[in-house]
């Protein structure tokens, strides 16, 4: 998600992120730090006063006149106990060795809350471990509480009782203190992060700025006109060796602008010569072809030969005028050739397109005797001659050979299919077939399908075609029977 968003927005977004990662680090480790010095607190507290507590216990048991017993506890400590704990401010139990209470320092009304016997745990410990002292941590009413455990010892150092010494963790002043804290804590980040917003703003805006000027001019880059170089102040060392490449590459775009100008006008006339050559051949094929039938066929006996003769002068003509409108058309630098639209029957005119060929297999359908649609009637044979003869060169060697041009109309448009049993068209030159000087014959330009192609896109009109290698091809052309102004 991160990556789809642009540059400005990602320096903006990671600033941002900084300071509330800070600021929430710095606040994790604020309330750890402060959980600690509170256990220390605590820690060093309990200690001070076990240390203290066990002074006083000791001073009474070298104070008193009873014999130093556990059976005399209770009485050593039947009134000493209050005055300890009152000195010390704490409540403490005393414990024989069996773990039975003997006497502890709470007023008698809570005297029921003290456990009257140790627990197991505890006797075992201090029993079995050879440690003098054990340390029981709890949580009771949401609070931490410790208890101490630890051994009472006459004038000889032997161990005559146990010492109970609860503590409650009392930590509310640490935690309003913490609250205070993270609440001005709160305040200084809250007011630190709008001013990195308003620093994140401009910053991401200043550094950006450079490289939307960039893209800028890039996106106006264009070949075909004088593009303008960047001049910025002060630009940073990546910025500026940014801004230098670009200015060499308008240097070299200029350069190559111009010899490519030169090289694409060169490349026009010799596509020009080429394309003239081409359509000048197209009409003497079929006019030689017409000649040597006529020759061939010509009976001065026939009765219909006035008829004959007619037919094959308005054939000749025809080529003759399809020449002539090419010659005049390159000579005058106009599109080869012009479009001359008629009102005319497009059967009509295909079927005296097909009558210059010889062929027996070509072959002509169509369900209409009449197709009316305004086209040019030259450029319209020259489509249908050209299609015509790419399909007799496709099937040479076929045994039964067969051509079938159709003509039919659909709604308001005019199709009109060439379809052939030849050797088809490889796949690796569908995408090729409709190129200019593209060939796949030995002789020829390869202008004729992309001259076809030309004359039905200028009329509105698409060509398309299917073709599977051994079966044939079948060329579609489609377009309306009235033109757009």
């Amino acid at each position: 998600m991160l990556k789809k968003l642009s540059l400005r927005s990602r320096i903006f977004i990671s600033m941002i992120t900084l300071v509330v990662l800070a600021s929430v680090l710095i606040a994790g480790v604020t309330v750890y730090q402060y959980k600690e010095q509170g256990n220390d607190y605590h820690q060093e507290r309990l200690e001070r006063k076990e240390e203290q507590l066990i002074k006083s216990i000791n001073y009474t048991l070298k104070e008193t006149t009873y014999p130093v017993t556990t059976e005399n506890l209770h009485l050593i400590f039947s009134e000493e106990i209050y005055e300890i704990a009152n000195i010390q401010n704490v409540n403490f139990n005393i414990y024989d060795l069996e773990g039975n209470l003997i006497k502890n320092s709470r007023p008698s009304f809570d005297s029921n809350t003290i456990a009257t016997c140790l627990d197991a745990e505890v006797l075992n410990f201090l029993r079995e471990s050879g440690e003098t002292r054990f340390v029981e941590a709890q949580r009771a009413a949401g609070d931490n509480y410790q208890a101490i455990y630890t051994y009472i010892y006459d004038l000889k150092f032997k161990p005559i009782g146990i010492l109970n010494l609860p503590y409650f963790e009392d930590n509310t002043f640490n935690n309003m203190e913490l609250k205070e804290f993270l609440f001005r804590l709160g305040m200084v980040y809250l007011l630190m992060l709008v001013i990195a917003i308003i620093l994140a703003y401009f910053i991401s805006k200043y550094i950006t700025r450079s490289l939307q000027t960039i893209s800028d001019k890039i996106n106006r880059t264009n070949l075909t006109r004088q593009n303008e170089k960047i001049y910025l102040e002060s630009p940073g060392e990546e910025i500026g060796k940014l801004v230098d490449s670009y200015n060499r590459m308008i240097d070299e775009l200029e350069e190559s602008a111009v010899k490519l100008a030169r090289s694409e006008r060169e490349q026009a006339w010799r596509e020009m010569a080429k394309q003239v050559a081409h359509e000048i051949k197209n009409p003497l094929t079929p006019l030689r072809l017409t000649v040597q039938s006529f020759e061939r066929k010509f009976d001065p006996n026939d009765p219909e030969i006035q008829k004959k003769v007619k037919e094959f002068s308005k054939t000749l003509i025809q080529q003759i005028d399809t020449m002539s409108n090419i010659a005049t058309a390159f000579s005058s630098f106009a599109d080869m050739p012009a479009q001359q639209n008629e009102t005319l029957n497009v059967v009509k005119v295909v079927k005296l397109a097909l009558e210059i060929f010889n062929e027996d297999y070509i072959h002509f359908i169509t369900d209409e005797e009449e197709v009316v649609a305004k086209l040019d009637r030259t450029q319209l044979i020259r489509v249908i001659t050209n299609l015509v003869k790419n399909a007799i060169q496709a099937i040479p060697e076929v045994e039964s050979p067969r051509i079938l041009v159709t003509v039919a109309t659909v709604g308001d448009r005019v199709k009109i299919s060439v379809a052939d049993n030849g050797l088809g068209i490889p796949d690796e030159n569908k995408h090729r077939i409709f190129e200019p000087k593209f060939t796949t014959k030995s002789s020829g330009t390869g202008l004729g399908l992309g001259m076809v192609k030309n004359i039905v896109e200028n009329y509105g009109g698409t060509i398309t075609f299917t073709s599977k290698v051994g079966k044939g091809t079948v060329f579609t052309i489609d377009f309306p029977k009235e033109q757009k102004k």
